[in-house]
């Protein structure tokens, strides 16, 4: 505060009312194949019908990635899905094929040949057909015979002369445009129409009532799911035209004498090309996890991904490798399905897990699940890493993250049919010892994961799974809060401040027995002279973390009937 050099009053306010945050621990991170959606970017679903809507229903090649993603959804409402790319993938158009991965993507290309392109690639854009229709003759002729669905019945009248072209004196500058489902691939039914644009205009000062604009180019590419404009058709040369000239483009022009060659016919593109190209290697799956590594940029807590194929492990490998980068957040990676599905075995399993380093951010299990594909009709083996995840985030909303996810009370899997592997008590003990999590299958009790431990190889309290996720919120809360200190003295007055910060946020966590014990040491035993003058802080957290059961003994102990039960028992 600067000091005041004649009488007065000087108001000021001080914060003091900050707190450790409430931090994410339930975020899934996914990297996948998929029939549509865009490629290389982060996308965060709530659900499996969102999930669909996105990145469309899958098919018999991308139904392992999809139902894997889906499986996380059954126990979590918050998943970041990046779509694999592969250099062979096109979007359909009207023009030369190209590949446009999404909207980052398409604002950096400077030319493109046709009229409309697939808004993502895949083959389902070779299904889609764009009409657009510029008068009342063109209007009123606008019907298709060969499906009876006349696209003219989703717009509620002809185009005309909008209100903002009448202004400055120009006419027929209104168009409609209707995006239909030539081939049927997304409705099931050929000819249905998917989208609606009513009265847009050609003019690229055309103008809403509430001042937005109708330009019809602006308007595709900020409204429409399906399509990018990327060229004027030949009939608007003369709308092209004045897109270099704003101030004249709308005055005085007549739209429908000197925008059209052929007023009026409806103008279509036909999209093709689109190539979906949906079998990513290793390399396009790791490489598109690289947009989930950034800690600053991405918040993801629970990474997970379709398993490595056989005899590999560079899936889980770079899991695990952004997990320790991070220091946010685990990753769940789940053995080849071949280890265990159609012949696999226990031994197989524990040789993929041998291969795995040690890490406390990281955990694995023992089988694939098979589960219903409600999209194909049919049975699919996918990995449980999905699954595994999915607990952790139902445990945050049931308990809390240092609570175990295992067990009959929070480890119940859904949604499987039955296991590859349903290991018996030896092979349980086997799994364990290797680090494996076993997936188990007991009558009348469901299907449950049956094992907390992470991939640690040293004995330490770091080798359960909710003691990684106590810590992983704890530090992420505190180091949160700990920012507000930068820049400020090191003196006793701070430190005596962050105390008070810190005790309170623990305290609520032993209250919630996620630890047993804590102490905050922060004064001048570890912020020494030599430290302050290096401009550092320290503080240092102590804490007993709180330990899941594992093991139970009951011992059952008969006596003679004349026994007094407090000479034997010692109580």
């Amino acid at each position: 505060m600067a000091f005041q050099v004649s009488p007065g009053v000087q108001v000021k306010e001080i914060d003091a009312t900050n707190v450790v945050p409430a931090v994410s621990t339930s975020i899934g991170g996914f990297v996948g194949a998929f029939n549509w959606g865009p490629v290389e970017e982060v996308i965060t679903v709530g659900s499996e019908n969102e999930l669909a809507s996105i990145f469309g229903t899958p098919d018999s090649d991308t139904s392992k990635y999809f139902l894997t993603a889906a499986s996380f959804l059954k126990y979590g409402n918050a998943l970041k899905v990046v779509r694999a790319a592969k250099s062979d993938m096109k979007n359909a158009t009207d023009g030369t094929a190209l590949l446009i991965k999404n909207e980052d993507h398409y604002d950096s290309i400077s030319a493109m040949s046709g009229t409309f392109v697939a808004k993502y690639p895949g083959a389902l854009g070779d299904s889609l057909r764009v009409d657009i229709c510029s008068n009342s003759t063109s209007f009123d002729a606008w019907t298709n015979s060969t499906t009876g669905i006349d696209p003219k019945d989703s717009f509620d009248a002809a185009p005309g002369t909008s209100d903002s072209a009448a202004a400055v004196g120009a006419t027929n500058d209104e168009i409609h445009l209707a995006v239909i489902d030539e081939d049927g691939l997304w409705s099931g039914t050929k000819g249905t129409v998917l989208e609606v644009f009513q009265f847009l205009s050609l003019s690229p000062q055309g103008k809403k009532s509430d001042g937005t604009t109708n330009y019809y180019k602006d308007v595709i590419n900020n409204q429409s799911e399906y399509v990018w404009w990327s060229g004027h058709p030949a009939q608007f040369d003369a709308v092209a035209a004045t897109e270099g000239s704003p101030a004249t483009a709308a005055a005085g022009t007549n739209f429908d004498a000197v925008g059209f060659t052929t007023r009026d016919n409806i103008v279509t593109a036909i999209l093709a090309g689109g190539v979906s190209d949906n079998d990513p290697a290793h390399g396009d799956i790791t490489s598109s996890f690289d947009f989930l590594a950034d800690a600053e940029t991405v918040d993801v807590n629970l990474l997970f991904a379709y398993p490595d194929s056989d005899g590999t492990k560079n899936i889980a490998d770079k899991l695990i490798a952004i997990c320790e980068a991070r220091k946010d957040c685990m990753a769940f990676v789940s053995p080849p399905v071949a280890d265990s599905a159609a012949g696999g075995s226990v031994s197989n399993v524990i040789g993929w897990a041998n291969t795995l380093p040690s890490t406390s951010y990281a955990s694995t299990d023992s089988s694939a699940i098979y589960v219903y594909d409600k999209y194909n009709d049919t049975n699919v083996w996918i990995g449980a890493s999905g699954l595994l995840a999915g607990l952790c985030a139902n445990t945050d909303n049931v308990a809390d993250a240092w609570f175990s996810p295992a067990g009959v009370t929070r480890g119940q899997l859904l949604g499987v049919v039955k296991l590859a592997l349903n290991p018996k008590k030896a092979d349980r003990d086997s799994l364990y010892k290797a680090r494996v999590n076993p997936l188990v299958s007991f009558p009348g009790q469901g299907t449950m994961l049956f094992g907390d431990k992470t991939l640690l190889s040293k004995p330490s309290a770091f080798d359960r799974i909710n003691v990684r996720r106590l810590f992983i919120v704890i530090e992420k809360a505190i180091s949160t809060a700990a920012k507000g200190q930068l820049f400020e003295f090191n003196d006793e007055f701070t430190r005596a401040q962050f105390r008070n910060l810190l005790e309170p946020f623990l305290r609520d966590v032993k209250g919630r027995r996620g630890v047993t014990d804590f102490k905050v040491v922060c004064d001048e035993t570890n912020n020494t002279g030599q430290v302050i003058d290096a401009n550092r802080f320290v503080a240092d957290i102590f804490i007993k973390p709180s330990r899941s059961i594992n093991f139970i003994s009951l011992n059952f102990i008969a006596t003679r009937t004349g026994v007094d039960f407090s000479e034997i028992a010692g109580v």
